[in-house]
């Protein structure tokens, strides 16, 4: 097979010709490895590779939906045993895991073969993906910006034709901010529905979840049939659909009720083209028959929401940093300053903030809950922004300096009451306000590839739904790729290896 030839199926289209023996097992791994090795130098989406471990397991029978079929994991959160989760941390880079993640075992068992890790920025905290460690992933539509994160790496890969679906997760957008920065689905299943085990019984209080970005709708459904339901260790008994997630694709979704909103307090002039993506989007969506409303402001007081989200972030990531030490016997050194920045003000907080602000997502679960009584679906722009340059959102060398000085007298929580905050708020999220809301309240949203920008830059769209959306939402999506497709869209470094720009 040809690399061509493999970039044009997706995941069940591969695995169905591995069923009839129109091709092998291990022509798809030797294929894969080769565009890996083609695009990965340019790219820098797979910071480990598992040659060993997916020639061992082509030794064996591979069963399920996608046997065969290579695949890529996240390094965040995605054990395979015997081999270290960095989670993009020097800290983590040499610590083995002890047993599969949940996630990881159920994408085995469907047939998948896992032949490496992707890279993360360090524990996910961010919505670029540029580690110390590893150094930037670069977008395969432009290689001097960025394929997004923290799942960028995965959704990098994706892009560029190594797999047609790779691990990924999402605390606050990690899924859906890489999709629509490298042109692909990318689905955050609502709370509970995919296991987080064995280590965890959940993360962030819920807020993070795992997934995978794709290039087409019926692989992300067959995913979530893969991954979806409990576990003996996990806290939730999920509800479930009695159809597969699978067989919503192709579905008629109905006449549905969309809002629709480009607003935020956050960044109040989003760019033109994210603008655009909605406007063009919801003309489509009209066409096909649902009713389409624009909003003056959003659901839910999205600033509040931001700082609400932060906070649990910056304490959460304390507790990643503390028990990274306690499990490797590592010290401050081995993070990187923006991480102990972040921990930082995250111990600023006395426990009965935190469980105020955790208390707080009530109440935007309750105004979000109020919208949905008269709306199916809450769509907005995935990115307000156009996806950064590399280097564009690093912290500015004063405030380095400042923060060194801060760390090393151990006075960092002053860094609380000193704006730094809201100049976070402002950098790194300004360019995606609208991914959070879906992460605190634990609804289910999904990032669609529906624009390009004149110069080819990919410009997602974003779909919220409620509690169990995820079969409306793949319905929905399912008639958009038949209406909008976009699986003839080729990024230049797919295509070439190279560091080309887009067309």
């Amino acid at each position: 097979m040809r690399p061509d030839e493999y970039r044009s199926h997706d995941a069940l289209g591969l695995a169905a010709l591995v069923r009839t023996g129109e091709v092998t097992p291990v022509e798809l791994l030797e294929v894969a490895m080769q565009q890996a090795d083609a695009v990965n130098p340019h790219l820098n989406a797979i910071i480990r590779r598992m040659d060993a471990q997916a020639r061992e397991r082509l030794t064996g029978p591979l069963d399920g939906p996608f046997a065969g079929v290579p695949f890529l994991i996240k390094d965040l959160g995605q054990d395979y045993r015997g081999l270290p989760t960095s989670a993009g941390s020097r800290a983590l880079a040499d610590l083995p895991a002890a047993e599969h993640a949940t996630v990881v075992q159920r994408w085995l068992d469907s047939g998948l073969v896992v032949f490496g890790k992707t890279n993360t920025p360090e524990f996910g905290a961010k919505g670029i993906t540029e580690p110390d460690l590893f150094g930037p992933a670069r977008n395969p539509w432009d290689t001097s910006r960025t394929p997004g994160g923290s799942s960028g790496g995965s959704a990098a890969a994706v892009a560029a034709g190594v797999v047609p679906v790779a691990g990924a997760n999402d605390g606050g957008g990690s899924i859906r901010i890489p999709a629509a920065c490298c042109g692909l689905v990318g689905l955050k299943p609502g709370r509970g529905l995919v296991p987080m085990g064995p280590v965890q019984g959940e993360a962030m209080h819920g807020a993070a979840t795992h997934g995978v970005v794709s290039r087409s709708v019926r692989d992300t459904a067959a995913m979530l049939d893969v991954l979806s339901g409990g576990e003996p260790s996990g806290p939730y008994v999920p509800g479930t659909p009695s159809d597969t997630f699978l067989s919503q694709v192709g579905r008629d979704p109905g006449r549905l009720r969309i809002g629709v909103c480009t607003a935020s307090s956050i960044n109040p002039e989003p760019h033109p083209e994210a603008v655009a993506a909605v406007e063009a989007s919801a003309r489509a969506l009209s066409d096909l028959g649902h009713h389409v409303e624009f909003l003056d402001e959003p659901p839910v007081d999205d600033l509040a929401l931001a700082r609400d989200f932060l906070t649990t972030w910056f304490v959460y990531l304390a507790w990643e940093v503390d028990d990274a030490k306690r499990r490797s016997g590592r010290k401050d050194r081995s993070f990187e300053l923006d991480t102990q920045i972040m921990a930082a003000l995250g111990r600023a907080h006395s426990s009965v903030e935190y469980v105020d602000t955790v208390m707080r997502r009530h109440d935007h679960v309750r105004r979000l809950s109020g919208y949905f009584t008269g709306y199916d679906l809450l769509m907005t722009p995935t990115l307000a922004d156009l996806p950064p340059r590399i280097g564009a959102l690093d912290t500015p060398r004063v405030a380095r300096r400042a923060a060194t000085g801060l760390l090393k007298t151990r006075t960092a929580g002053l860094l609380r009451h000193s704006g730094l905050v809201e100049s976070m708020i402002d950098a790194n999220l300004n360019w995606i306000p609208y991914t959070q809301l879906a992460n605190l309240t634990g609804r289910p949203a999904l990032s669609l590839p529906l624009h390009w920008t004149p110069e080819g830059v990919p410009m997602g769209v974003q779909f919220t739904a409620p509690l169990e959306g995820e079969s409306m939402l793949l319905r929905l999506a399912g008639q958009l790729e038949q209406a909008l497709p976009w699986d003839h869209r080729q990024p230049p470094a797919a295509e070439t290896g190279g560091a080309g720009r887009p067309r």
